[in-house]
């Protein structure tokens, strides 16, 4: 038999445009010589649906589309397709396999995930355990998704008689993430004895990316199939050893991870394109290679907002960087506004030179640089990209309504040390950040001679105890007994725990490790802990 994998990129809600991508594939694969076309886990909904499966018309439309995909089976390959369905009142993630016109087996999810971006079990009602589909002669071990990080489930297939396991997955992607899955369903197989079909969906949707890397695993738990990683794909298995893509490096995968999400994101919510401000700093610079590398420079606009605080090497910054990347700018300087508010704060400040205060002159400049952005995007329907990094978000070194504002984030996820890192690795492939962005102090540039460091500890220094705070989930205590000082790690725990209501009003943005703040870690804003 030839099995073929249907690694696609579905958009949450478009029930016909999904099935028409499904049909699509599956007529491909077809004329291929594909026995059984096989698609991930809700690929007809897409995934996450969120409380879309909750509306009764929503479920109706999507088994509707079921029917007509498996009435396109009759006298052809069979097809596996993810859909939401509904049996007694119930509501099933399902795995279907449509054969000779109609639906042949109907795979509930047994195991719903309730943790960091999951919500399955508000959902979904989970199924009473995978059941043996036969399937021209062939016994099909159905599962979906987390089904398969439940080993025993592979194993009770395995005793009713399964020749085959299929994994249909929405499994979304974090760094070191493919490796796992591996281990994951290596062992399964190993005490199962069974080989094993993984098919995992890939693209963008809101802060999620899905990396594909779909597999084939032999009964011995070996790689003898590969798809690659963030691309759609159609890969016909009977020929194995065509299809061993190698995995990606972490740099590279971290890269594609934030080119997809932001591609996606603006293609799927139909954006022209994009606006940031180009501030001569690696961050900016950062995601403006970024932008180019997944929209193409056409598509991406950069605007310089200097004020009497920018530095004349700043602004050689900002434009080198536009034109290494081959972008347009347009120059949109902020003293007139400043000077107003300046006339009109000073009679209630009573306080001269109080713009250099950077907690309330800083503010009043970054939140005219975000108006002034916002009104180009309104203007243009640029969607504005928000340009600041992990390490700021975590401590709140930023303005509310002023950097902070935008429709998305590639860098949310992202601590500066790996902002840096992943600038020197892309310069590699071909200068797109200046030098002096990459090697001269971090600073907003809010007041005469500002730099980070006057507020923040050294970003290496920082991130390692955000990773352990964060990431590891360590108290000030647990951090303080790795080494660290006191006084220090109580206030960046402190900065952290007053920031919580400037990331609940964050844009989304790549989730790219297992902690992306506004998905997977969710703190009270009260919260005297």
């Amino acid at each position: 038999m030839k099995f073929a994998i249907a690694q696609l990129n579905p958009t949450v809600g478009d029930i016909a445009g999904n099935a028409a991508k499904i049909l699509q594939a599956y007529e491909q694969a077809k004329t291929q010589g594909a026995d059984l076309v096989i698609c991930p886990e809700l690929s007809l909904i897409g995934y996450p649906p969120e409380d879309l499966v909750l509306m009764p018309d929503f479920r109706r439309k999507a088994m509707d589309a079921v029917q007509h995909l498996a009435a396109r089976t009759k006298g052809g390959a069979g097809l596996i397709v993810g859909s939401v369905w509904e049996e007694g009142g119930k509501i099933y993630n399902a795995a279907l396999l449509c054969e000779a016109g109609k639906i042949a087996h109907i795979q509930p999810k047994t195991q719903l995930p309730n943790y960091g971006i999951f919500d399955e079990k508000r959902l979904f009602t989970p199924g009473g355990g995978p059941k043996i589909a036969s399937w021209r002669g062939i016994k099909l071990g159905l599962l979906v998704c987390e089904d398969i990080w439940n080993g025993g489930l592979a194993g009770e297939l395995a005793k009713q008689g399964a020749q085959l396991l299929i994994t249909i997955n929405a499994s979304p992607f974090e760094a070191g993430k493919l490796a796992q899955r591996k281990e994951v369903a290596a062992a399964a197989v190993k005490g199962a004895r069974v080989p094993l079909i993984y098919v995992n969906t890939v693209g963008g949707q809101d802060d999620i990316v899905f990396d594909g890397g779909s597999f084939m695993l032999d009964a011995d738990g070996k790689t003898i199939a590969q798809l690659p990683e963030f691309n759609e794909h159609l890969a016909i298995l009977s020929d194995a050893s065509s299809v061993l893509h190698t995995p990606l490096s972490t740099e590279e995968t971290l890269w594609k991870a934030m080119c997809v999400g932001l591609s996606d994101y603006i293609r799927k919510n139909n954006f022209p394109g994009v606006v940031l401000g180009l501030s001569g700093g690696i961050d900016s610079a950062l995601s403006a290679a970024l932008a180019v590398d997944a929209l193409g420079a056409d598509n991406v606009k950069g605007v310089l907002l200097p004020s009497p605080y920018t530095s004349k090497e700043s602004t050689e910054d900002a434009l080198e960087t536009a034109k290494l990347l081959g972008i347009e700018t347009m120059n949109v300087p902020i003293a007139a506004g400043m000077e107003i508010f300046d006339q009109v704060l000073s009679p209630v400040f009573k306080e001269a030179n109080w713009m250099d205060n950077v907690a309330i002159g800083g503010n009043v400049q970054a939140r005219l640089r975000g108006m002034t952005l916002m009104a180009i995007s309104n203007r243009f329907g640029w969607m504005l990209m928000s340009t600041g990094n992990k390490s700021e978000l975590a401590v709140g070194y930023s303005t509310l309504y002023g950097d902070s504002c935008g429709g998305y984030n590639v860098l949310k996820d992202l601590y500066k040390t790996q902002v840096y890192a992943l600038a020197h690795w892309r310069n590699s492939k071909g200068e797109v950040i200046p030098q002096r962005s990459i090697t001269k102090a971090p600073s907003a540039e809010l007041a005469p001679g500002q730099k980070d460091e006057d507020q923040l500890p050294p970003y290496d220094l920082l991130d390692k105890i955000l990773t352990h705070h964060i990431e590891e989930r360590m108290s000030a205590q647990e951090i303080i007994a790795q080494g660290y000082k006191q006084e220090l790690v109580d206030r960046v725990v402190k900065m952290v725990r007053m920031s919580e209501y400037k990331r609940r009003q964050s844009c989304p943005g790549v989730k790219l490790s297992s902690m992306l703040f506004g998905k997977d870690r969710r703190y009270p804003l009260t919260n005297k802990f």
